[in-house]
């Protein structure tokens, strides 16, 4: 399927760590516009029906479109924000959440993994997202969701913090996938990620979430480290060769 690419702003070629990429602020995929913001914030735009998945405050959120539905994958603060859902929330607007959210959001509509609604017209699946290797921190079975989001036709995959594990592994007919790599205490490292992909074949890739130190707290005084891209060119690489078009957003501020 053709893949039409639309940039909001100038593509900016770049070489970090040997690795030259083009970084997009927006893209378009079958009609849907995709906007990423910083580190597992994504905006999707599809004939005026705006969905936002995990807003969070640290993103420049003066150019997010209102929500008419916001999805949360998990409660830690960089995912599950109250004051950049309050931001960015329209009036109503629904907030589809994991059960580990309600306290947060206590009028939030709560999916299990494997459940199915439609919800602000728009088919939501809430997928498992979970740890297999023990140690903290630690994400159990059935805590925190993924979603398939279908608009106009396309399946967009926001996969969540999670291993390879069979629910993930094994979606069909995806379009465009959010992927976490890079998970801590050496989950979805590059290797892995490359075969749970090559397993799911997405049609697209857009690997995030991969910089686990640039979210940690910053002391009083301190700054954020520079963005790492450890594992990008090797899983850019891998996917290529299998057809699978790999586009490295610009989620991390330089």
């Amino acid at each position: 399927m053709r893949v039409r690419v639309v940039l909001a702003v100038m593509a900016l070629a770049i070489t970090q760590a040997g690795l030259k990429t083009r970084h997009y602020a927006l893209d378009e995929y079958g009609g849907v516009t995709i906007t990423t913001f910083t580190h597992s914030d994504i905006q999707l735009e599809y004939q005026g029906k705006v969905v936002h998945i995990d807003p969070w405050s640290v993103s420049d959120l003066s150019t997010a479109k209102p929500a008419d539905l916001i999805l949360i994958t998990d409660d830690v603060n960089h995912h599950l924000d109250p004051k950049a859902i309050a931001r960015i929330r329209k009036p109503g607007a629904p907030i589809v959440i994991a059960a580990n959210g309600q306290k947060q959001v206590p009028d939030g509509i709560v999916m299990a993994n494997g459940e199915t609604r439609e919800v602000a017209g728009v088919r939501i699946e809430a997928t498992a997202a979970y740890d297999i290797k023990p140690g903290e921190p630690f994400h159990p079975k059935g805590e925190a969701n993924g979603y398939i989001v279908t608009l106009g036709g396309k399946r967009i995959y926001v996969v969540g913090v999670t291993e390879c594990v069979p629910e993930v592994r094994g979606a069909q007919n995806i379009d465009v996938a959010f992927f976490a790599m890079n998970v801590p205490l050496e989950r979805m490292e590059p290797a892995a990620a490359i075969e749970c992909l090559s397993a799911m074949k997405p049609k697209v890739v857009y690997p995030y979430h991969y910089d686990q130190e640039w979210v940690r707290p910053v002391p009083v005084g301190g700054k954020r480290p520079e963005p790492t891209t450890r594992g990008l060119k090797e899983l850019t690489g891998a996917l290529t060769r299998q057809g699978i078009t790999v586009r490295l957003a610009k989620w991390y501020p330089s």
